[in-house]
C-alpha cells in the first residue's frame, strides 16, 4: 500500500483545532485546497450517495460570508438576545484564515439510507479533509457556532430543508503549534470487549 500504520498514526494524534484568530493570514494555494477536497470525495458512503458538499470561500469571498454570517445573526436574533460582540466576533471570524469552506450533507434520493448515515458520511469527509491540511502543515478549525445550524443559514446558501450543514472550516497556517492533544477519559473507559 504504502503507508504506514505509524504514518497515518502520527497525522491522526497530531491533527488539531487552530482557533481561525491564531492563524496568520498566509494565503494557502487553491491547488493544496483541491488536494483536501479530493481527500474528503473518498469518506465512505452508503449506497454511493456521495452526500457531502462544500462551499469554498477564498479571497475577498471570506469577508462577504462573514459579513452575511455576522447579519443573518443579526437579522434572526430577538433584540434582547443579541450580543454586539458575538456579531464581531462572527464578522471578524475568517480575517486570519486562507479559506473559509461550508460543509454540508445534501441529501439523497435514496429514502431507504437513513439521513443519519448520510451526515455520518459527510462527517467523514471532513475528517479526511482535516486530517489532510495536519498533514500539509495547514491549521485548522471545524465551526458550529453563530448561524451554522440554523434555517436562514441554509436559506442564504441555498440548500435544501433536508440538507444539512455540518460545520463552517477555517483553514490557514498559524505561527504556533496548536499543543498537545489530550483525552479526558481512559479509552478502556470507552470500550467493551464482548
Amino acid at each position: 500500500m504504502g503507508i504506514s500504520f505509524s504514518e497515518i498514526s502520527n497525522i491522526i494524534q497530531n491533527r488539531r483545532t487552530t482557533k481561525p484568530g491564531k492563524m496568520n493570514g498566509q494565503r494557502i494555494p487553491d491547488e493544496q485546497i483541491k488536494q483536501l477536497l479530493e481527500l474528503a470525495d473518498w469518506a465512505p458512503t452508503h449506497g454511493h450517495t456521495e452526500p457531502w458538499r462544500f462551499k469554498v470561500f477564498a479571497g475577498d469571498k471570506i469577508q462577504d460570508f462573514c459579513l452575511a454570517h455576522a447579519e443573518l445573526y443579526k437579522k434572526h436574533t430577538e433584540e434582547e438576545n443579541f450580543l454586539q460582540q458575538r456579531y464581531d466576533k462572527l464578522l471578524h471570524m475568517g480575517d486570519q484564515a486562507s479559506h473559509v469552506i461550508v460543509a454540508y450533507m445534501q441529501r439523497g434520493n435514496l429514502p431507504k439510507i437513513p439521513a443519519l448515515e448520510e451526515i455520518a458520511a459527510t462527517s467523514c469527509a471532513i475528517q479526511n479533509l482535516l486530517l489532510g491540511a495536519t498533514a500539509f502543515g495547514i491549521a485548522s478549525y471545524w465551526g458550529s457556532g453563530g448561524m451554522a445550524y440554523k434555517p436562514p443559514m441554509k436559506n442564504m446558501l441555498h440548500l435544501r430543508d433536508e440538507d444539512v450543514v455540518l460545520g463552517i472550516l477555517y483553514l490557514g497556517y498559524a505561527d504556533e503549534s496548536a499543543g498537545e492533544g489530550k483525552r479526558m477519559v481512559p479509552l478502556d473507559e470507552k470500550v467493551e470487549w464482548m
